[in-house]
Formats: structure tokens, C-alpha cells, sequence
């Protein structure tokens, strides 16, 4: 057998990123080299030719879910533009992260949610890639934020509504959990529109 030119080294290497990326958000960090390989469609044996170990592969894995979002979160991935219906946006994204879909698809999900747990239980893993992670967080946050609210525990809120109804999927209190969440965090929203000179109660200004 021929040698694998450099393109197509490259492209197993990606291809090897992003199967790992969905896989340690559905399956955990644990996932073994070999289960992984597999996945990819490639050989065991070719992975130490790509990676210099595991760790290194976890950091890319998570830089690339959060710089390739699944088009359901593509939208709450980025920092709110000036000038956009912020509600409106707003309202999406709590609608889209506790849904029945997101819950079941963690492969595809959220990457602040399915790397949470295992950041978590090694706070010294995937060094390379914390910042990207804080900043995912942070702007995810900033598209729920409220007036003077910055959006940070009502994002806590949708992390952690999501993690307990994966938690107790094949339970009605799995899709309870959800709507609970999502009427909080709307209502929130109510309250702050219903606010004497809140955007919703008074004339827009425009500059």
C-alpha cells in the first residue's frame, strides 16, 4: 500500500477532530482511541502519527465545536449584533437549547454543556482551549442578557435544565424540567419589558 499523500493526511486528521468532537460531547472525554478510530473509519495505529497524545486531541476537539456551532446554535454562538430584535433572538435560543431536539442530540449540541462535566472533573484538562471556552460562555450569556442583567444565570439556568432532563430522559420529569426552565426564563423577559422605560414601554431612540 502506498503512502497517504499529505492532503489526504490532513483531511483523516480532520476528520478525526470532528468525530471526536461530536463524540466527547455524547460519550464523555473517556472515549478510548480505539472506539474513536473506528468511528472515523480509520486504523488504530494511525492516530500517533496525527496526535501527539489524547489530551492534545480533547483540545482540538473542543475548539472545533465551538468554531463549527450545529446550525441550531450557530445563531446564540456569536456576540448580538447592534440594531437586532434582541427578544426575539433571545427567545430562540431558549426555545432551541431546551428543546426535545437539543436534549436528544447531544452529539450535535451545545459544547459549553457537553464539555462541562468533564472540564469539571479535570480542571487541568484541555489547557489550549479554556479561553475559547470561557469566551463561548460568555457570549452565549450575553444573548440572554436583560437590561441590567447579563445574561450569566439565566445561561446557568439552560446549562443546567438541559443536563437534568438528559439526566432523566424516559421520565416525564425530563420534559418537565425543560418547560419549567423555558417559562422562567420568558417571564424574565416579561418582567423586564413590562420595567417603567424598558424598550418595550417606551419610544425607540434612534442615533
Amino acid at each position: 500500500m502506498g503512502r497517504v499523500s499529505q492532503a489526504q493526511a490532513q483531511e483523516n486528521r480532520q476528520r478525526v477532530v470532528a468525530t471526536a468532537s461530536r463524540m466527547f460531547r455524547e460519550k464523555g472525554t473517556a472515549v478510548s482511541v480505539a472506539d474513536l478510530m473506528k468511528a472515523a473509519g480509520l486504523t488504530h495505529g494511525g492516530f500517533y502519527k496525527q496526535f501527539a497524545s489524547k489530551e492534545d486531541l480533547v483540545d482540538e476537539a473542543i475548539t472545533h465545536a465551538f468554531e463549527n456551532p450545529a446550525p441550531y446554535s450557530a445563531a446564540a454562538a456569536v456576540t448580538p449584533e447592534e440594531g437586532e430584535d434582541h427578544e426575539a433572538a433571545r427567545q430562540a435560543m431558549i426555545d432551541d437549547y431546551l428543546s426535545i431536539w437539543h436534549r436528544d442530540h447531544a452529539a450535535e449540541g451545545c459544547p459549553v454543556s457537553g464539555f462541562a462535566a468533564d472540564l469539571g472533573r479535570e480542571p487541568d484538562q484541555a489547557a489550549g482551549s479554556r479561553e475559547i471556552y470561557v469566551n463561548g460562555v460568555r457570549n452565549r450569556a450575553a444573548r440572554l442578557a436583560t437590561g441590567d442583567d447579563d445574561g450569566l444565570a439565566q445561561f446557568c439556568t439552560l446549562v443546567g435544565a438541559l443536563a437534568l432532563a438528559r439526566a432523566t430522559r424516559g421520565n416525564p420529569l425530563s420534559e418537565e424540567l425543560l418547560q419549567a426552565a423555558r417559562t422562567a426564563l420568558t417571564e424574565i423577559d416579561t418582567r423586564e419589558s413590562e420595567r417603567p422605560g424598558s424598550g418595550a414601554s417606551s419610544p425607540a431612540t434612534t442615533g
